[in-house]
């Protein structure tokens, strides 16, 4: 399935019914008086999280989306039946923005999680509800109110615990099938990977965190160069990011001058990217007697000026990655506990709390 991140829909919430006019009119009761009841109110428009859907490609052949609306009322006081809501299912991590004010109206971040995205129109009264002893006989209505209509931009981001960042042929592609399940497509030439694939990495009986590989970021990405600007959103859940560096690059490039490029990219397309925690990881250290390999880490370290987690790995053959994914489940189970904790208490003990966990985890 073509996996689709962005999709814009319009969506019409329903008309509420209108107000009866009516008379009660039966034999023996002279003066019955009004009975015209109230209309239904019009269907409302919610988005909904579906845990089964991974992509917004359904929204590439539908784009309109209208609520019913609700029933008229009718003689002897009978009210109309409101109309249904309409649920419209999206992928968990959808991203709803108004494309006329580019009002953020949600975030769907949990399974089964709704957002009202079109108001249906309130219902219509009936002339039974404006009897009153100076007006015995109304014969005033009034109408059902229209339907909310908006124009919606969706946006998937992927949830993911962990990132991968680099350029085309790093091997992040088979970092992320040697440690988990996922499959994607490894070969030996650029732009390989043509969208986000996802892997559960499991650690132990019950720890677990997700991995997200992208396509390869390449010089030029913040202005449209290559395929990984495209999908650089995709990163902005994660926890932490991991950089890897090919030690003996295909196209014979230097890693201590392709590196740094890579860390502008980033900078230039999000600052709140370029913050997350990321940590080195040094490829292919296999190819390279250990002397090269770290001769080659030292020049990357010091045109980074890193300060930060080193991991030498070999993904093809898996070695490292045992004490990578071990070290990255650990910080992981901190963040999220840090999280919790930072919901669950008073803003004043907040600052307090990241200063302790700064050093935890330092």
């Amino acid at each position: 399935m073509k996996f689709v991140d962005e999709a814009y829909i319009v969506v019409t919430a329903g008309k509420g019914g209108d107000g009866c006019v009516a008379f009660r009119r039966e034999k023996y009761v002279p003066l019955g008086g009004p009975n015209g009841g109230d209309g239904g109110d019009g269907g409302s428009v919610y988005l909904e999280a579906d845990p089964d859907l991974n992509t917004l490609i359904d929204f590439r052949y539908q784009r309109h989306f209208r609520a019913k609306n609700g029933q008229p009322g009718m003689g002897s006081q009978c009210t109309g039946v409101s109309a249904d809501d309409l649920i419209i299912r999206v992928p968990v991590g959808t991203i709803v923005r108004d494309r006329q004010t580019d009002e953020e109206l949600g975030d769907l971040k949990k399974p089964l999680e709704r957002l009202l995205v079109a108001q249906g129109g309130f219902h219509g009264i009936g002339n039974a509800r404006y009897k009153s002893s100076v007006n015995r006989a109304p014969r005033q209505s009034t109408p059902g109110k229209p339907g909310q209509l908006r124009e919606l931009a969706l946006e998937l981001r992927v949830l993911a615990d962990v990132g991968l960042l680099g350029y085309p042929n790093a091997g992040k592609s088979t970092l992320i099938r040697s440690v988990s399940a996922a499959k994607p497509k490894v070969a030996d030439y650029p732009f390989t990977t043509l969208h986000p694939n996802l892997g559960v990495v499991r650690v132990g009986a019950n720890e677990s965190f997700v991995m997200a590989d992208i396509p390869g970021i390449i010089e030029g990405a913040s202005e449209g160069a290559g395929l990984g600007a495209l999908f650089l959103r995709h990163l902005m859940r994660t926890e932490a990011l991991l950089h890897l560096v090919d030690l003996l690059p295909s196209d014979a490039s230097d890693p201590a001058e392709t590196a740094p490029k890579l860390i502008d990219e980033l900078k230039k397309y999000s600052e709140d990217l370029l913050n997350k925690p990321r940590w080195l990881v040094f490829n292919k250290s296999d190819l390279l007697s250990e002397e090269e390999a770290d001769s080659q880490i030292a020049r990357v370290k010091q045109a980074l000026n890193w300060q930060g987690p080193i991991h030498k790995i070999a993904a093809i053959s898996g070695e490292g990655t045992g004490t990578l994914i071990r070290s990255l489940m650990d910080f992981i189970t901190i963040q999220k506990r840090a999280k919790q904790a930072v919901e669950a208490m008073p803003n004043d003990s907040e600052n307090d709390l990241e200063n302790d966990l700064e050093a935890e985890t330092e």
